[in-house]
């Protein structure tokens, strides 16, 4: 018996967020992944994606969201961390 459902189609369409996070412009790029699955990812100036660990959501906003979250929480954290 094959267990394969069948196919599953996954948009291939990407999304773009552009955030000012500590001062700095952060492009991010969100695809979907899966069926309720989107991967976001910072992108650099050049389209190569940075080395940051990609944030997994719902939707594509969610998932940018969820980033840049992160990213604010970063800077507060490196920023308290100069002040000492």
């Amino acid at each position: 018996m094959n267990r394969f459902q069948g196919p599953h189609i996954v948009s291939t369409r990407v999304h773009h967020f552009d955030h000012d996070i500590g001062g700095r412009a952060y492009h991010i790029e969100v695809a979907q992944v899966g069926v309720n699955t989107w991967r976001a990812q910072v992108v650099t100036p050049y389209g190569g994606r940075s080395a940051l660990m990609p944030f997994y959501d719902a939707t594509p906003a969610d998932a940018a969201d969820r980033l840049a979250e992160w990213l604010a929480r970063a800077h507060r954290h490196a920023a308290s961390s100069e002040s000492l």
